[in-house]
């Protein structure tokens, strides 16, 4: 693997892995750059252009595949494809925290690639790849990697927090009502704790590195909860 500092090594090597040689070899570059690092150059912004060529590309490839689903059923299918936890998971996948640039000053710069910060990139590549050859490469980076959880089924669709308010629902209970008991860790690397309170089963407690994640976190503890007692939802 290329030292982080080794710019054209690193773009070379992400080239191959992306199937994709980049024009603009600085979009690739600011995609796996650090906010740490300082300058203007990181990928922020490219985060934020490729949340929204996912959610386009993610959209119509739904709509196409699935003529006759309603929007209720093709909305929990798009939610799961785009949410940060599949944008961490297919970001491991391919191997992208290995590019990451971090700051040398930075404390324990490897433990700065968090599953947020992972999603965050992936979301930055999509962006790198749209403005370097447009939505057609995008899209077909989407498809490449998505396909696995595209095909996954629609059972597959439904996060622990969506079972769980189900499940809550279907019982005539009020919703589950989810607080942040804490936050600890550097700003780098926060960890929350959520807990989730559900009218006559008590509390559980779960932490992860965003309050979304540990939100769902929280929701797969309570449910596990649920099924223990002969209760929860398949």
């Amino acid at each position: 693997m290329p030292a982080q500092g080794d710019k054209r090594a690193c773009s070379e090597e992400a080239a191959v892995r992306l199937g994709h040689r980049f024009r603009d070899p600085s979009l690739i570059e600011a995609a796996f750059t650090h906010p740490s690092c300082g300058g203007r150059a990181t990928y922020q912004r490219l985060e934020f252009l490729g949340d929204r060529v996912l959610g386009l590309v993610v959209a119509a490839w739904l709509y196409e595949s699935f003529p006759e689903e309603p929007e209720g059923k093709l909305n929990r299918r798009f939610t799961a494809l785009v949410r940060r936890e599949t944008l961490a998971q297919v970001a491991t996948e391919i191997g992208l925290g290995a590019f990451i640039r971090t700051s040398d000053a930075s404390a324990g710069a490897r433990d700065i690639l968090t599953p947020a910060v992972l999603a965050d990139v992936c979301e930055a590549v999509i962006g790198a790849l749209y403005l370097d050859a447009g939505l057609a490469a995008a899209e077909r980076f989407v498809k490449v990697h998505w396909r696995i959880h595209f095909e996954e089924g629609a059972e597959a669709y439904r996060d622990a927090k969506t079972a769980l308010q189900e499940w809550v629902q279907g019982r005539g209970l009020p919703l589950p009502d989810y607080r942040l008991v804490g936050r600890t860790g550097p700003d780098h690397a926060p960890e929350f704790e959520i807990a989730v309170r559900v009218a006559n089963e008590g509390e559980a407690r779960a932490k992860g590195p965003s309050k979304r994640i540990a939100e769902q976190a929280a929701a797969s503890a309570m449910l596990k909860r649920l099924q223990a007692k002969g209760t929860g939802a398949s």
